[in-house]
């Protein structure tokens, strides 16, 4: 009975049928999604760790012997046990343990080391490879968030999609309390009438979970190769990811979507059988308009329909609260995501691009290389394409500057008062600050002296003579001024670091030299200088010099930095070319790494676009739940309201009148989301404009108004088409039938 009875009510009620299995692929299709993006990620991060540090469990430190490593070969549960390489950092010598079920690596290691001997001290587990398998060791403080963040996540989407889908059952079983009720009263039972709601859900939802399933993960696929477009494997610490998806994933998806798609059915259904006969009976099954909550707005603007319309939609507000804050969600993330990269490219060109993209073309890193011992600096003049190239090194050290030394415009803003205590120190001869120093080969530093219009000569620094205005917190403004008054023919340099004795005085060890110029300009260089430290005292001295006076300095970094400039308006083919030569030349001698300018500007746009689909994937799933609910009621709640609109055809509305009220509903329910997001988006991105002080004008001109209107509209015509399909049904219906039809089958 109930079987013929179930099949037939979604046979002659397709919409409500329909509604329901439109929520239920939205479940499937959203979290076999997530499901699938996190075991990828997931697999990423082990290959990505396997590849840095090795697959290994755990690590004892010590010497063992033949027997010893037999012992722990043979032990249970121990898969492998191997000599490190990447111990080898490591003084003494490391072993790897390899084990079967990673659930006891804890405490088989310590029993193995409790046998040979060894104290915990000496074992070292592999926390970041095991915290993948959720093994935690309670000595590990460092936060492993990637499960809870995914646990919260899927947590967030089960319980949103629970929402809409409970939404989109109480639709549908509310329009049919009227008939449960004669059901009761003539015998059925509360189990019965669950049971038969229950299976109806379950008919209903297995197509959509499948396809939903199916979709999911052809989705998660083409996403994973996008990112591998996007990023590239020539990304720094980055490696092309491949597609994985286990049959787990699988079972743990389907039971996700099956319990959420359950408990939404099971709560409108439990509530529907507790209704006692009287009160099922009392109930018609019509959607119930409150004549006292009224729209003003809407009547004003549109007349009658307007006011039936506002009606509707406050009848309708708590199932629909869902759609709105989703739709709001969706459309202030995109607006703000949109903003953002907006404004982060006007603020890559006008600062990094801007200032340092024509200086260098190919970058050198020579790695444990002292500059004055690097010997092809010619050899790379030399090489047909390369109009110049810089051989530099960077070295700290410290400098006490007198008060009678600063100059009048910085003592204007307050000097050294202002500056903060970890970058300037008082003492009893002036301030201690820190002194950067560059370190360029000769002929480079020759070349500088050239250029800044002084004598050529290798015995001095030249200084850079320049401070920001602090005051100004006006970062793409700033105000410069003289440092120092320029007078001192001597520079006395400290070592960095060790700068004070045992008692907290400065030691005597320093170092003098001369002074050849206070100037403006800096080399051509890829180098940003008093960035972050303001005070900063910028030195350039030659390697010559350098290698005279480093053992009483210090403080210099390990690698060697060559700044390459190929022939003007060099093409991308060529810079690879001559990017290859440079490598080949020097590679074989030295440890090196190297990138290109035009390469670097398309990993970056790479990386800028890779998280625009991110942020954007994720905007479209906000949106994606929103109109889902919007569908799945709108649709739902047509049965409910077949006999509302026969009652208005019945008093003389026309079908054109009722094809208006739908229209001011859609326009409604789309359009509130966005006069809310607009507000919000403008105080947003005016924020965002303040702190990073892009002018208004700079920032409209390259607003991206046109995709947020897109976005906007097809927010609007998906919404538009949910209520068409509505209307379509409404249009159909046979006024006297409905108006005759007690049992609303």
């Amino acid at each position: 009975m109930w079987k013929d009875y179930s099949s037939g009510y979604i046979k002659n009620n397709r919409s409500s049928g329909m509604s329901v299995m439109i929520a239920a692929f939205i479940s499937a299709l959203l979290l076999s999604l997530l499901l699938g993006l996190f075991y990828n990620a997931w697999k990423y991060e082990i290959e990505s760790i396997e590849q840095e540090e090795g697959g290994w469990q755990s690590r004892i430190v010590g010497a063992f012997t033949q027997e010893d490593m037999e012992f722990i070969k043979n032990f249970a549960n121990v898969k492998d046990v191997v000599i490190s390489e990447k111990g080898a950092q490591i003084p003494e010598p490391v072993i790897d343990i390899y084990f079967d079920d990673m659930g006891a690596v804890l405490d088989d290691t310590m029993q193995i080391a409790g046998v040979l001997g060894v104290s915990s001290e000496k074992v070292i587990y592999n926390h970041e490879f095991l915290a993948m398998y959720m093994i935690r060791d309670p000595q590990d403080t460092t936060p492993r968030l990637l499960f809870p963040l995914f646990i919260l996540i899927v947590g967030i989407a089960s319980f949103s999609l629970i929402i809409v889908i409970h939404n989109s059952f109480a639709v549908s079983m509310n329009a049919r309390i009227h008939q449960f009720g004669i059901f009761s009263s003539i015998g059925a039972t509360p189990k019965q009438i669950r049971s038969c709601l229950l299976q109806e859900a379950a008919a209903l939802c297995i197509l959509p979970i499948l396809i939903g399933n199916l979709l999911g993960i052809l989705i998660s696929m083409g996403i994973i190769h996008m990112a591998n477009d996007l990023l590239g494997s020539d990304v720094a610490g980055r490696h092309d990811a491949v597609f994985g998806y286990h049959p787990l994933v699988l079972a743990a998806t389907l039971l996700l979507t099956v319990a959420t798609i359950w408990i939404s059915a099971w709560m409108p259904a439990r509530k529907l059988s507790r209704l006692t006969p009287l009160e099922a009976i009392k109930n018609t099954g019509e959607l119930q308009l409150k004549r006292k909550k009224k729209s003003p707005l809407l009547t004003c603007l549109f007349g009658l329909e307007g006011e039936l319309a506002g009606g509707a939609l406050k009848v309708q507000k708590r199932a629909l609260r869902t759609a709105s804050l989703s739709l709001i969600s969706s459309f202030l993330a995109f607006t703000i995501m949109q903003s953002f990269f907006a404004l982060s490219g006007i603020s890559t060109r006008e600062t990094y691009f801007e200032r340092y993209q024509s200086v260098w073309d190919i970058m050198v890193t020579v790695k444990d290389t002292d500059v004055d011992s690097f010997r092809e600096a010619q050899k790379l003049q030399e090489i047909s394409g390369i109009r110049s190239a810089i051989v530099y090194q960077k070295a700290m050290a410290k400098r006490i500057i007198a008060e009678d030394e600063i100059s009048e415009d910085m003592k204007s803003f307050g000097g050294f008062t202002v500056a903060e205590d970890n970058y300037v120190r008082k003492t009893d001869g002036g301030w201690l600050v820190n002194v950067p120093i560059v370190i360029l080969d000769d002929a480079s530093f020759l070349a500088y002296c050239e250029q800044i219009g002084i004598a050529p000569q290798l015995n001095g620094a030249v200084i850079w003579n320049q401070i920001r205005d602090v005051t100004n917190p006006d970062f793409r403004h700033p105000r410069y001024m003289p440092y120092v008054k320029g007078e001192n023919a001597v520079s006395i340099l400290r070592q960095s670091g060790k700068e004070e004795n045992d008692n907290g005085n400065l030691t005597d060890v320093s170092v003098e030299i001369p002074v050849l110029s206070y100037t403006e300009k800096v080399p051509v260089l890829r180098e940003e200088y008093a960035t972050l430290d303001y005070y900063e005292l910028v030195h350039f001295i030659p390697a010559s010099l350098w290698k005279e006076i480093k053992g009483q300095i210090g403080g210099s970094e390990e690698d060697t930095y060559i700044c390459m400039l190929g022939r003007e308006n060099v093409t991308a083919e060529e810079l690879d070319a001559l990017q290859g030569q440079v490598d080949s030349l020097i590679a074989g001698n030295y440890k090196t790494e190297s990138e290109n300018r035009i390469q670097e500007a398309e990993v970056n746009d790479k990386q800028i676009q890779g998280m625009m689909t991110i942020f954007g994937g994720f905007c479209v799933l906000l949106a994606v739940i929103g109109i889902g609910n919007v569908f799945s009621n709108t649709l739902g709640f047509v049965r409910q309201r077949k006999r509302e609109f026969a009652r208005y055809m019945s008093v003389g509305m026309t079908q054109g009148e009722i094809k208006k009220m739908f229209c001011v509903e859609a326009l409604t329910i789309a359009g509130r989301p966005i006069l809310i997001t607009l507000p919000l988006a403008v105080v947003t991105v005016g924020y965002m404009l303040k702190l990073s002080y892009v002018e208004v004008g700079t920032f409209l001109a390259e607003a991206p108004l046109i995709p947020i209107m897109i976005f906007m509209l097809s927010i609007w015509g998906i919404v538009a088409f949910a209520y068409y399909l509505g209307w379509r049904n409404i249009r159909k219906i046979n006024l006297a039938e409905v108006l005759r039809d007690d049992t609303m089958m």
